[in-house]
């Protein structure tokens, strides 16, 4: 089975597994981007996110191993960015059965050219990028929204349930999913990504205050299990000060920017500074330049409003 074995990420070192799941729960990433993780139910199975469309026909192959000619009845959509659903079109080709799930803003953008477009766009740069020489074409028929969840929705597959949580900040679609009873929660980047041990990346493009929001319901649910975006399970003793670090760097960030607006820094000379204290290579692991330069200036503009 084809999968992404990148150094972005393994903060803890060899001390613990996060891709350790429990039986059941199954990663099949397939390249750079972000995880795609599949849940067997006893009745039903479910794929959390599919990653980028470049590595989209090696996901259906890891499907196919890990399903082991069960159906795939569910794919459940954690925001509508490229590098997290790019692969979605593949997805349905090879399981057209399956339905998608995603919040309502997901469905709207997902019907739009310009958006569609970006995504191709994006996703051909992570293609020349991590796959040189490729002229596999990235298609976006097949981006698509079936069933709208939101805040309070439970998806039942069998002996468990998914209870879903309209985390936006990250994006206005941004979902977060909890496994029950095994008590896992599968956050979004709304949340925060973890990057090193002791720094939690903030990604908050559209809202300061839904993040905020997101954080406090989040971590106020108390769930034994963290999963995050870009990265996998914490140790359970880590969730507590993953909260704490996220909460921390948000406010760190708010006081950089403060600092610079009281310089007299105009928001393209701010927005500079910021990209090149923030930008590290070892990012290009799972996002191309393009696309943090993208979001840092959503970031950027959006905490400024917070001020």
């Amino acid at each position: 089975m084809k999968k992404q074995e990148a150094e972005f990420g393994d903060v803890f070192g060899n001390g613990h597994d996060r891709f350790g799941f429990p039986d059941g729960i199954h990663r099949v990433t397939a390249g750079h981007g972000g995880e795609a993780i599949l849940i067997c139910g006893s009745e039903k199975t479910v794929l959390l996110d599919c990653g980028m469309a470049y590595c989209g026909d090696a996901l259906v192959e890891n499907l196919r191993q890990t399903l082991d000619g069960r159906p795939l009845d569910l794919i459940l959509l954690s925001h509508s960015h490229y590098d997290h659903i790019g692969a979605l079109p593949y997805v349905k080709q090879a399981y057209p059965d399956a339905v998608v799930y995603g919040a309502a803003k997901a469905q709207s953008i997902l019907i739009r050219p310009g958006a569609r477009q970006l995504m191709k766009d994006l996703g051909q740069t992570a293609r020349d990028q991590y796959k040189p020489g490729s002229t596999k074409e990235i298609i976006t028929d097949g981006l698509t929204v079936d069933v709208v969840i939101g805040e309070g929705d439970e998806i039942s597959l069998g002996d468990e349930t998914l209870i879903v949580m309209e985390t936006k900040g990250h994006t206005d679609c941004s979902l977060t999913f909890v496994l029950e009873p095994l008590s896992m929660m599968f956050a979004s980047e709304s949340t925060g990504i973890l990057e090193k041990i002791d720094y939690v990346h903030t990604p908050i493009l559209k809202s300061y205050e839904d993040a905020m929001e997101s954080y406090e319901k989040c971590k106020a649910y108390g769930a034994r299990f963290l999963v995050l975006p870009h990265f996998g399970l914490l140790p359970e003793d880590f969730n507590e000060t993953y909260w704490d670090f996220f909460e921390k760097e948000v406010e760190n960030k708010r006081t950089y920017l403060r600092g610079l607006v009281g310089e007299g820094l105009t928001e393209t000379e701010i927005f500079e500074l910021y990209a090149a204290k923030y930008w590290d290579p070892i990012k290009e692991q799972e996002q191309p330049y393009e696309a943090f330069m993208i979001n840092s200036k959503s970031i950027v503009k959006t905490l400024l409003k917070s001020l």
